[in-house]
């Protein structure tokens, strides 16, 4: 530990760093969710699939290729890069670098017109992608040298829910300004779009891209400027040496914690499902019921509204009954709702079991179908930003500050090293059978695995009077 972590260390409130330099690392989570909500899920990703592909199917094949790629980079590299952190010490300056990578390939998207190359496109979505990842690793390791133990699950939580808050408040702004209707050229606000921007160019989508790399630069300058590093450690070279060393080390010494292993591979599993179900949501509705990006973006609030209030629950949850705990109840959230929208099509909910017929009243989310497909959205939303954030915290809580890097290098692998495999089972699935609802109906054995190994996994700090002693 530095002797500025020490010298600001409050022993009263566990807290190992200043309250500034806390709250500039959560503010992260803040900057860095705007890409996953509006590029990812929510606006560019379905702009991709229904304007820029030639038939829904085979545009959410590529995205799901594009996204299977940069899962495969990050799995390999993850753990590598981190295991050289611990090295060379500092995180911050690798955060910087590939922060620079993000924004420019984000800036690139503004380029994706329709009747654009779409495997360049896809490309700079995915070093955008690769990017997030790698930064999100190097700071996900500073937690430990931040706060206590005691305070790991209701930080990461609330980092998380912060995330979410921001995101929805770039995914409002897209919404009431930027994305307008093609036929009259409005947003729903009923206000022409700021910038002049067209929505028959897909500008409206377009732009999410700087605009998200606007945001992120702006308000990562907080962790940058007010949160503790680690001290200096090797030069670079000795440093790539001596990390890959300490890995395989690592990659040895992790199967006799048998704990933390079970978990990792648990993880390996559901994330897989969990970053499928997150990428591809937004575009299989856009798919099945020809939502507009306005509606796309309202259903976006909606799930970042709930998702707010699930983390914000999960941070005193996580306290008071563990990680584990909290990570099982979202699973079977998720679970449960990814039955729920593969089930639903026009006119009908559980595979037909509960028919809904009625017209569509021409209105927003006009037919009950689609009511139906938001119910189940909600459930998403408690769900998804628990099960990351309280992952994340088990982890934290597991490792110490000065092997933090290298494990949580492990631990992105761990979320990665199969996550090509869900978006590539859903698109070589989806491009086979012609059916979107098929493909993501492969989702779920990625979930319910993830449960299966779970379930078993022993955590001591799951138990309120060991994680007191």
């Amino acid at each position: 530990m530095t002797a500025a972590l020490k010298a600001d260390t409050a022993p009263e409130t566990g807290r190992l760093a200043p309250r500034r330099g806390v709250w500039g690392w959560m503010l992260f989570d803040w900057a860095a969710q705007p890409f996953f909500t509006v590029v990812t899920t929510f606006i560019f990703g379905p702009y991709v699939v229904s304007r820029m592909a030639s038939d829904p199917a085979m545009g959410q094949a590529a995205w799901g290729y594009g996204i299977a790629a940069a899962g495969f980079a990050i799995a390999i590299l993850s753990p590598v890069l981190g295991s050289i952190a611990d090295q060379t010490g500092p995180r911050k300056p690798w955060i910087g670098s590939f922060a620079a990578i993000k924004i420019a390939s984000l800036c690139a998207l503004w380029l994706a017109a329709p009747g654009s190359n779409l495997f360049l496109v896809v490309l700079c979505f995915s070093l955008a992608s690769v990017a997030a990842e790698f930064s999100t690793v190097f700071n996900d390791s500073m937690m430990p040298r931040l706060v206590s133990k005691a305070e790991i699950g209701k930080v990461s939580n609330i980092a998380w829910g912060l995330g979410y808050l921001g995101g929805m408040i770039v995914l409002i702004f897209v919404v009431a300004c930027l994305a307008a209707s093609p036929e009259t050229g409005l947003t729903i606000i009923g206000m022409e779009p700021l910038f002049g921007l067209d929505p028959r160019l897909g500008e409206d989508a377009r732009a999410t891209g700087p605009l998200s790399a606007a945001w992120y630069f702006v308000f990562i300058l907080p962790m940058f400027f007010f949160t503790p590093d680690a001290g200096k450690g090797m030069a670079i070279g000795p440093a790539v040496r001596e990390g890959l060393t300490e890995l395989k080390a690592t990659l040895k010494e992790v199967r006799q914690r048998g704990g933390i292993l079970w978990f990792l591979i648990a993880r390996m599993i559901y994330q897989d499902g969990v970053n499928a179900l997150l990428a591809l949501g937004g575009v299989f509705a856009a798919a099945m019921f020809g939502w507009s990006i306005t509606e796309i973006g309202l259903f976006g609030i909606i799930l970042n509204v709930i998702a707010i209030f699930g983390c914000l629950v999960a941070s005193r949850l996580d306290t008071k009954l563990g990680s584990k705990t909290v990570v099982m109840i979202a699973l079977v959230c998720l679970t449960v709702a990814t039955v729920g929208i593969v089930s639903t099509g026009p006119g009908y909910t559980l595979f037909g079991m509960l028919p809904l017929p009625g017209a569509d009243t021409g209105g927003l989310f006009g037919t009950p179908a689609e009511k139906a497909y938001i119910l189940f959205g909600l459930l998403i939303g408690i769900a998804f930003g628990p099960v990351q954030a309280s992952s994340r915290s088990y982890l934290a809580r597991s490792v110490t500050a000065d092997e933090a890097g290298r494990y949580f290098g492990i631990y992105a692998l761990a979320g990665r090293a199969t996550s090509f495999t869900a978006p590539f089972l859903v698109a070589t699935v989806t491009a086979i059978s012609g059916s979107p609802r098929l493909g993501m109906a492969m989702i779920l054995l990625f979930l319910v695995g993830g449960i299966a190994v779970l379930w078993p996994v022993p955590y001591p700090a799951d138990r309120p009077e060991e994680r007191a002693a």
